[in-house]
């Protein structure tokens, strides 16, 4: 029995001529080429932008390349905005959400999945409910949850935790540890019973180890979230010597020349950049993550 043929918008037959061979890869590189430059161009404007004059920054016609290269665009914007306090703030709260959401999210999804409490689809549903309703239609409720939190009737505004207990409550990514959760072998799981683990060191030796792509997904959308978030931050972070990156850039631009606003800007985008590039393996090892097996 032979294989079926399979499909392609270039037939094997034109592919194996040298013409169709070079018209095929003439295209291909013109489209690869297009989507780079249509990705990386503005990224290379706004970190050329900075090294530029702040005259020849607003000229007509723009400058492709800058006449004279300056750094004073970052050092200043390192020093005048203040930018190590803001950076140093947004990653003690970006670390906290990620931290509390990480283990939090894992333990209510580990539940949900291999222990099967009472109401446990009831409670899954009441949380994936809330991916139905607008963010901003919970920002006031939670702000005033956090003026004045319930019980301890504690004030967390200027307070991280203000940032880290909201950033709890992620229905996608509790749904997304799930539903990888639940594809993980019944067999491998009662094999640990049998050795006598319980339920923590089941998931602790065995779960949390095979589900390292999953966590590392989670991980990256924890923190991008926290990092890239405007609104909260500034509703919660009345004291400027508090507020994190993207809002100290918003409260501070009006008083810096513009080179030095688009400095800061590539300086606050690096870490995340970094991030990407260090964990896209885990972005593509994770896409598929919470799909259901075929």
């Amino acid at each position: 029995m032979t294989d079926r043929a399979v499909r392609t918008l270039v037939s094997p037959l034109t592919l194996a001529r040298p013409r169709g061979k070079a018209v095929y890869w003439t295209v291909f590189g013109a489209v690869v080429l297009l989507f780079a430059l249509a990705f990386l161009f503005p990224v290379y404007w706004m970190v050329s932008g900075a090294m530029k004059s702040p005259e020849e920054l607003v000229r007509t016609p723009p400058t492709l390349l800058p006449h004279h290269w300056h750094l004073s665009g970052y050092t200043d914007a390192w020093s005048l905005m203040q930018l190590p306090t803001h950076l140093l703030d947004t990653v003690v709260q970006a670390a906290g959400a990620w931290l509390l959401q990480l283990v939090f999210c894992t333990l209510a999804a580990y539940a949900l999945s291999k222990l099967k409490p009472a109401f446990g689809k009831v409670v899954l549903g009441g949380i994936l409910a809330t991916l139905m309703v607008p963010a901003q239609a919970l920002v006031v409720p939670k702000y005033l949850t956090v003026a004045d939190l319930p019980v301890l009737h504690v004030n967390l505004l200027n307070d991280p935790l203000a940032i880290w207990l909201p950033a709890v409550a992620n229905a996608f990514n509790l749904y997304l540890l799930k539903r990888f959760f639940d594809q993980i072998p019944r067999d491998v799981l009662e094999a640990a019973e049998i050795d006598g683990a319980g339920k923590l060191r089941t998931l602790w030796s065995i779960v949390l180890p095979m589900s390292r792509p999953v966590l590392g997904v989670v991980s990256i959308f924890a923190l991008v979230a926290v990092w890239q978030d405007f609104l909260w931050p500034l509703m919660v972070f009345s004291d400027t010597a508090k507020q994190p990156i993207s809002v100290a850039l918003v409260q501070l631009s009006q008083n810096v020349p513009l080179t030095v606003l688009i400095g800061a800007m590539v300086i606050a985008s690096v870490p995340m950049v970094v991030m990407f590039l260090v964990f896209q393996r885990h972005i593509i090892a994770g896409i598929g993550a919470g799909s259901t097996k075929g």
